[in-house]
């Protein structure tokens, strides 16, 4: 009796049994043949070695802020570009129909520091997106298509800052959209990682590099209105270049302005941040007795002149060095006083004072032989430092101060000074600001 049961139940079954191992069968087979089709084959093995890779043309500032477009005052274009790694040169590569790219996010700490290859899937794992009920991460143009090896980037915005994110940076990336590659393996682009702030931070962001003309605040580890910012603006120290200063004058002095709260770590970095800042091409000029100093911007001496004679501070011995020092700290009190000159100028070795540019290494002879045509009155005056001195001979020579005023006059043409009278030409550079009765001009 049990066993018909048994085999009644069997028979029951098994149309049941069949159907399912049917089913189970088919699926199995449908999935081995996706896996299959996916699976490396000696045609996509040779593809995903093809040495083809998306690039980006230039580089990200390291600090951005949302709702800022990319690139943002620069003259060159955002574009990314195919490129063929093999070739060894960064030059677009072209195939023969066009591919789509999509321009994504990714976290700042991919890739890893020691890996400089990665797989389609490790991108894709470090995509991120935007926080939950956030506006998309990033806006624009994300996608784009390359022809002839190239497209163009329009404009791209961040929504939200980085301070989220473990890494607490992004990196831009660009894929090949899927099904736009045709089975060809091309390697992705990734940016350098950069910081993105909220917008309302930039009124108060830091300059990289710093100009000489910025708020002292601009510096790292100065905060705008805080206490190190009061400290230094308590001294007169406003701007970079009144860091710079007194930083080459007295660096002991700066130190002990921000006080105790500033750690060495701190200084260390405020003092690279102001470092980098870009001097410009102006010089300015103190002269004392028969020494005139050449500085830069941050009131480094880079050229002397002792007695006529030229000198770096390389060249000078501790003597003079410590005598050059005390000139500079002069010239640190007397700073807005200076007379300024430009970087060309003083290549060739000229020096400025009020519309007067003197060669100085140039001898100026037989002036008034030169202007003998000219029946106008010509004056030149020098005041102040003229960085002069003239001899009975006739002969004007740079490197010591003429106090008093010189004047050619057209009736005796002869150029007049307390004590000896000497004839001059322009001949060698030396440019002059000239009046007579129809007014002032400058030449």
């Amino acid at each position: 009796m049990k066993e018909n049961s048994l085999q009644q139940l069997c028979t029951a079954l098994e149309p049941m049994l069949r159907r399912v191992i049917n089913e189970e069968i088919v699926r199995g087979l449908q999935r081995n043949s996706k896996i299959l089709s996916r699976s490396p084959s000696l045609r996509i093995q040779a593809l995903e070695h093809s040495g083809l890779q998306l690039i980006f043309t230039k580089k990200i500032k390291q600090h951005i802020f949302t709702s800022t477009k990319l690139g943002e005052g620069d003259n060159a274009p955002f574009q990314v570009l195919l490129v063929d790694m093999r070739s060894g040169q960064m030059i677009p590569t072209s195939l023969p129909h066009p591919i789509k790219v999509e321009i994504v996010v990714l976290d700042g700490d991919f890739p890893p520091s020691d890996v400089d290859n990665w797989s389609s899937e490790d991108f894709d794992r470090n995509i991120v997106k935007e926080r939950t009920g956030r506006r998309p991460l990033v806006t624009g143009d994300l996608n784009v298509t390359i022809r002839d090896g190239s497209a163009l980037i329009g404009d791209l915005e961040f929504t939200d800052n980085s301070s989220w994110v473990r890494s607490r940076t992004f990196r831009l990336g660009a894929r090949v959209a899927r099904g736009s590659c045709h089975g060809v393996r091309i390697r992705e682009a990734i940016t350098e990682a950069f910081v993105v702030k909220d917008h309302r931070g930039e009124l108060y962001k830091k300059h990289y590099p710093p100009m000489l003309e910025d708020d002292v605040w601009r510096l790292v580890k100065i905060g705008k209105d805080g206490a190190f910012h009061k400290k230094l603006s308590s001294h007169g120290i406003n701007t970079v270049q009144d860091f710079l200063k007194l930083y080459v004058i007295d660096q002991d002095k700066l130190r002990s302005i921000l006080g105790l709260g500033m750690s060495e770590r701190m200084w260390e970095s405020l003092v690279n941040h102001a470092s980098t800042c870009n001097l410009g091409s102006k010089f300015y000029v103190f002269q004392e007795h028969d020494t005139t100093l050449i500085l830069n911007p941050k009131c480094q001496v880079v050229r002397a002149s002792i007695n006529g004679q030229e000198y770096t501070m390389r060249d000078l011995n501790p003597m003079n060095k410590t005598y050059i020092q005390s000139l500079a700290e002069q010239a640190y009190n007397n700073w807005k006083s200076l007379p300024e000159i430009d970087e060309t100028l003083l290549n060739e070795t000229a020096l400025l004072t009020q519309g007067i540019y003197i060669y100085y290494k140039a001898a100026v002879k037989n002036l008034v032989g030169e202007m003998i045509d000219h029946p106008q009155t010509m004056a030149i005056s020098y005041h102040q430092q003229a960085y002069l001195t003239d001899d009975c001979d006739g002969s004007i020579h740079g490197g010591s101060m003429l106090t008093s005023n010189v004047h050619l006059e057209c009736g005796d043409w002869q150029m007049t000074n307390p004590g000896c009278h000497s004839n001059a030409t322009n001949e060698n550079g030396l440019f002059f600001s000239k009046s007579s009765s129809d007014g002032d001009l400058n030449t």
